[in-house]
């Protein structure tokens, strides 16, 4: 397969690779601090980023108070620039530095854009901190109010002020504004306007003394600031180098994607130091044009977007396979920071727990109905109804659990779903559906009924829907409702039989929650013993057996219906699902994702405690294969499903499928726009598998 393909470069899927820098520096010693500089960018060079942020005042040092106001040091610093700027002429980052820049009769505090043998443009501080340590007025003019300006440096005029916004023209994610330190400290930073001019990068050249929570105080306000402005924040403080006459510097170097931390430097490091991230700028832009309260902000705030200076420039990025530096989670659904296992897993199983509570509440109802199967939704609507239960000072016994039988189902299901009743101490009960199933089959003339071995959907259907019409009737007789099992994933791939079956309940419990997660939050409930050891035994066994709806009788080699089989691993498919409906990212796009996060299973991060026998990996054309299937089941099969969906909570802020909330569409829609797109951008090999 051929790594020239397009497909394979991260620039062509909206990637940028940004890197902050804390380069080797002395205080007040201009050449060795250019040094420090050039040697960073020619690392960053050498690993194909395209932006270097680095920290305040980069050339000069900060903290040096009035050896700033030494016409020496100020025009040494002005022929530094002009040594970068022609050292840059070799190097395809973009580098942003700090530098003290006169202008009239002036001095500021400023950021210098280069690129490529030349200087973009100058943006200077907002905010000068003149409380405790900082006498920054002392030295600063601040650039508020420094518009539509050039400045005069290194032997260039170049633009200045603080409404530039800098973006590349053959890269459109690519789109940058910047603040220095203070200015993010500020109520209302001048980043913020950046980014409503459309700046999808907002990188902050920082020096920032550390003391004792600094570095919570700073990725607070870096989460903040990228949350806030939908966009990436590059932050890069001042390290070891500078003067420790009174203060002390921990060179720390920050990049958050919107409230998620995608990458810091190591504190404290005496050498240079180069943080590298790979920022997915359209992901960015996607999640702006839902978010219909930030176009709102930038039409309140004066459509900054028409006034704000664009700076076009060429970026002489490195084309191919270059890889993706950037941590991809194969479960996006599951909780990955391991330090925040327990409280999210908790979360997540109380939002269901709490609902049906409500539910129960105003209905008055005086049973809970679950069909028990003994796979692994059942078994998860069954111990978030015993929770609900117990939370009410309910006996258990006031849930209903009725396993049902059909052609297909195995003795070990079976066996689980009575142990786990017995466990729950719940009021169980058995109803082989056969002879009814039989009964309909005969009425309506299914071959089956004659002796054929016709295992169709008619088939599976018939033994579904009983089920689900014994539900209902029993939660009538006992004054109760059907608590559906269902999941998100089934729901994405309509992998559920409509109306008068699984699809149907009166309120469902699981819809928010995908079946990767399910099983994660049977594994936390094992762990942190919410039942029984007896209980915690069956719920083992049940993570334990293969999915299957078992609809139909085992084959020949005892082997029993396998869902994946038909419609793919579930762990792929809720990748997809996440990327694809919360992000609306291309299915080609999806594909570059899942073969990052999956292609080698000893490779990246796995969720806390996965089991190592269960740790898979694909290749680029299974993904492919299975993706295909996605979009057309999802985007062109099952969505009649999802618009009749019963109630049910909202579990994870990567959304859910009710069409009263996250995911609203036509029942009729084609799925050729999506699967044309994945067979266009996939390599040839690769797309020619795939069947038409």
């Amino acid at each position: 397969m051929s790594e020239a393909h397009p497909f394979f470069d991260m620039h062509e899927h909206g990637f940028v690779r940004v890197a902050t820098a804390t380069p080797c520096s002395r205080t007040a010693d201009v050449a060795y601090n250019t040094a420090g500089v050039l040697a960073e960018a020619k690392k960053a060079h050498a690993a194909n980023v395209d932006l270097v942020v680095f920290p305040e005042l980069t050339l000069s040092s900060y903290a040096i108070d009035d050896l700033l106001l030494q016409h020496a040091l100020i025009e040494r610093v002005e022929q530094a620039l002009a040594e970068v700027v022609a050292a840059s002429a070799e190097l395809s980052p973009v580098l942003v530095l700090g530098a003290p820049l006169k202008r009239g009769d002036k001095l500021y505090n400023c950021a210098v854009v280069v690129a490529r043998g030349q200087i973009l443009g100058v943006v200077p501080k907002s905010f000068l901190p003149n409380y405790r340590e900082f006498y920054e007025k002392r030295h600063f003019a601040h650039g508020r109010g420094c518009t539509d300006l050039w400045i005069a440096v290194a032997g260039e005029e170049v633009p200045f002020g603080t409404d530039l916004i800098f973006a590349a023209a053959n890269l459109p994610g690519f789109r940058f504004g910047i603040e220095i330190c203070e200015d993010f400290w500020a109520p209302v930073p001048p980043g913020m306007q950046a980014a409503l001019a459309g700046a999808l990068i907002l990188c902050n050249l920082s020096a920032s003394p550390v003391t004792i929570g600094r570095a919570d105080d700073r990725h607070l306000h870096c989460r903040s600031s990228a949350s806030r402005a939908i966009a990436a924040y590059v932050y890069s403080a001042s390290g070891h180098g500078e003067s420790t006459t009174d203060l002390s510097w921990d060179g720390q170097g920050v990049v958050y994607e919107m409230s998620a931390l995608l990458a810091q430097s190591e504190r404290f490091d005496r050498s240079g130091e180069l943080t590298i991230v790979d920022i997915d700028t359209e992901r960015l832009a996607a999640e702006r044009i839902r978010n219909q309260t930030f176009a709102d902000a930038a039409e309140w705030a004066g459509r900054p977007d028409d006034t704000y200076r664009k700076v076009v420039f060429e970026h002489a990025y490195a084309a191919g396979d270059i890889g993706l530096v950037r941590p991809v989670a194969r479960f996006p659904f599951v909780p990955d920071r391991p330090e925040r296992l327990d409280e999210d897993c908790y979360e997540a199983f109380n939002i269901q727990v709490d609902a049906l509570m409500r539910r129960m509440q105003s209905t008055g109802s005086k049973s809970l109905v679950i069909g028990i199967s003994g796979g692994l939704d059942s078994t998860h609507a069954l111990i978030v109804a015993a929770k609900a239960c117990d939370r009410l000072g309910l006996p258990r016994s006031t849930i209903r659990g009725y396993t049902m039988p059909g052609f297909g189902t195995s003795e070990g299901t079976k066996t689980n779903a009575h142990r786990l009743m017995a466990a729950m101490e719940i009021t169980a009960g058995e109803i082989d559906i056969r002879p009814a199933a039989m009964k309909m089959l005969e009425d309506i003339g299914h071959p089956f009924a004659d002796g054929e071995p016709v295992h169709d959907v008619t088939f599976e259907n018939v033994q579904a829907g009983l089920r689900t019409d014994y539900l209902f009737r029993l939660a009538g007789q006992h004054k109760g409702f059907v608590v559906g099992t269902g999941d998100l994933s089934e729901l994405a791939l309509g992998w559920c039989t409509y109306g008068v079956g699984d699809h149907m309940s009166h309120y469902g419990v699981n819809a928010g929650v995908p079946k990767t997660l399910i099983q994660y939050l049977i594994r936390w409930v094992i762990a942190t013993g919410q039942f029984t050891d007896a209980c915690g035994q069956v719920l083992g066994d049940v993570l334990a057996t293969e999915i299957s709806p078992e609809l139909v009788p085992p084959g020949a080699d005892g082997a029993m219906q396998s869902t994946e089989s038909l419609v793919g691993p579930y762990e792929l498919n809720d990748f997809f699902l996440h990327h694809i409906t919360r992000f609306g990212q291309r299915p080609t796009k999806t594909a570059f994702l899942a073969w990052h996060a999956w292609k080698e299973a000893g490779s990246g991060l796995w969720p806390a405690g996965f089991p190592e026998g269960a740790r898979n990996a694909y290749d680029l054309a299974t993904i492919a294969r299975w993706l295909d299937k996605f979009c057309a089941r999802f985007f062109g099969f099952s969505q009649f499903k999802r618009s009749a969906l019963p109630n049910g909570p909202k579990v994870s802020s990567a959304g859910a499928l009710s069409p009263r909330g996250d995911w609203r569409a036509p029942s009729d829609a084609v799925a050729a726009v999506w699967r044309e797109e994945l067979r266009q951008g996939l390599p040839d090999e690769v797309a020619n598998d795939l069947p038409a």
